[in-house]
């Protein structure tokens, strides 16, 4: 073993305010990174488990909902053509206004509330009126629309007339419970389902059949549609079909496959303005917290330990080697960090999780953090060398 390492397993405690510096840093940037990426993911997480291979959206769109998604309707028997393809079905949506419908149990107890003037009394009004999102399925088992993680019964509820389905995370924002009627845009739906792992936390999302939307009056019949989902008979090849469709298309369209759109849905969330300029002031805000708690940390161990590397440098060891061990320790407690802002992370999604909120994190950026976590340490020890000078062999004789 390293006399780096060796020093920092056995007198841990002098590092471990640097070792907390770290993984606080390391958390300020992973929680906000998941925390917008997650809020995106609640958006698309439909069309990320649905068994479509390959999605066709407009040629100026640069993520799902970047740029111009739609296109023409004739571009459906085009990408029908190819012969792998077995199933296209364009997505379609709408939104509009959620209000529940109360039981008579609850209606008397909200004319009991407004009868003694307290409405902000007995735990609030249980009237709810929300802006929802709508999206769509076909609900025939196996197609191309329908999420991987929907059961047969669940499908079969859905194809009902009015039947919509609700993520258990909006029940209680939306005021319902499974099996209760409510009004959308002043119609009658009734929650037929509730679904588990879609959580939106900006707007709530109602799934309904495609048949369901067009008796609402709300399907889109008109000559362009919402972006393609494409089934291929050999999932393997989306690639190659996504290549071979966009030859096809000469700029009518550009094919993805299910995997680049999805990174590209992450990369457009964190390339906003707005969230660009909280995770760059979070990343300034933890180089400076972390530097500097870090360096401090570190250039007070080394003075506790002073003394022993005069004696290193009595018995002949220079000047160089004493500076790589601070580097290697330096390195180590950058690597102790990391796994400390791993764990801390861990714990912020489970209670993440608890309360609703999606958190989803790209293995690039947790990459690019903890190289960050470990150039933090490798700085501070670099800013800690000056110290050794104090090392001096004469003053072990005093």
């Amino acid at each position: 073993m390293s006399l780096a390492l060796a020093t920092l397993l056995y007198e841990w405690r002098r590092y471990m305010a640097a070792v907390v510096a770290l993984a606080f840093s390391g958390l300020l940037v992973l929680a906000q990174v998941g925390m917008f990426v997650g809020i995106g993911k609640g958006f698309t997480a439909q069309i990320d488990r649905a068994r479509a291979d390959v999605m066709v959206l407009g040629p100026g769109a640069k993520a799902l909902f970047g740029g111009p998604s739609g296109l023409p309707r004739r571009m459906i028997p085009l990408v029908y053509s190819h012969p792998e393809v077995t199933q296209v079905a364009p997505l379609d949506g709408s939104g509009g206004r959620f209000q529940n419908i109360l039981s008579p149990e609850q209606q008397a107890k909200e004319e009991a509330r407004a009868k003694k003037g307290g409405k902000g009394k007995g735990g609030g009004s249980s009237r709810k009126s929300e802006f929802v999102n709508v999206t769509v399925i076909d609900a025939i088992p196996g197609y191309v629309t329908v999420p991987t993680d929907y059961t047969q019964s669940m499908i079969e509820a859905l194809r009902r007339p009015y039947a919509v389905a609700v993520d258990e995370t909006a029940l209680k924002r939306l005021g319902v419970k499974k099996g209760d009627r409510a009004l959308y845009n002043g119609k009658t739906i009734t929650i037929a389902v509730v679904t588990h792992g879609y959580p939106n936390i900006i707007q709530p999302t109602l799934v309904m059949s495609r048949d369901t939307l067009r008796m609402l009056g709300e399907a889109d019949t008109g000559q362009r549609v919402g972006p393609l989902m494409v089934e291929i008979r050999d999932p393997s090849r989306a690639e190659i079909v996504a290549a071979q469709l966009n030859k096809k298309a000469d700029g009518k369209f550009r094919a993805w496959t299910r995997q680049e759109l999805a990174d590209a849905n992450s990369g457009a969330m964190l390339d906003d303005q707005i969230i660009g300029i909280m995770l760059g002031f979070s990343a300034f805000l933890g180089l400076l917290i972390g530097v500097a708690i870090t360096w401090q940390t570190l250039r007070g161990a080394i003075m506790a330990n002073i003394k022993e590397f005069a004696s290193l440098r009595a018995l002949g060891v220079s000047m160089g080697d004493l500076r790589n061990i601070v580097m290697e320790l330096s390195f180590w407690v950058g690597i102790v960090g990391v796994l400390a802002a791993g764990l801390l992370t861990w714990l912020v999604t489970l209670l993440a999780s608890a309360g609703g909120v999606p958190m989803y994190f790209p293995p690039t950026l947790v990459i690019v953090v903890a190289v960050f976590l470990v150039v933090i340490a490798m700085l501070s020890g670099f800013l800690s060398l000056g110290i050794l000078k104090n090392s001096q062999p004469a003053d072990l004789l005093r």
